[in-house]
């Protein structure tokens, strides 16, 4: 699944994402809006971790939605 599927359908991805990082608020999810740069930054800062360990992360998890 490409990026721009996630952005154009952002409702029905909301509770993925919080299913997975919990720490995400519906505010920083409604202020995301499906823009994955700002994903990876707000999981980035959410859980102290580096920038390319959030990005690892989002792509681990954008490829488990394939299955």
């Amino acid at each position: 699944m490409n990026w721009n599927q996630i952005e154009g359908n952002w409702k029905q991805f909301k509770g993925k994402i919080k299913e997975q990082w919990g720490k995400i608020t519906d505010d920083h999810l409604d202020t995301i809006a499906g823009k994955r740069d700002q994903l990876v930054g707000s999981i980035q800062e959410s859980y102290g971790i580096s920038k390319e360990e959030a990005e690892k992360q989002v792509g681990e998890w954008e490829r488990n939605l394939k299955d």
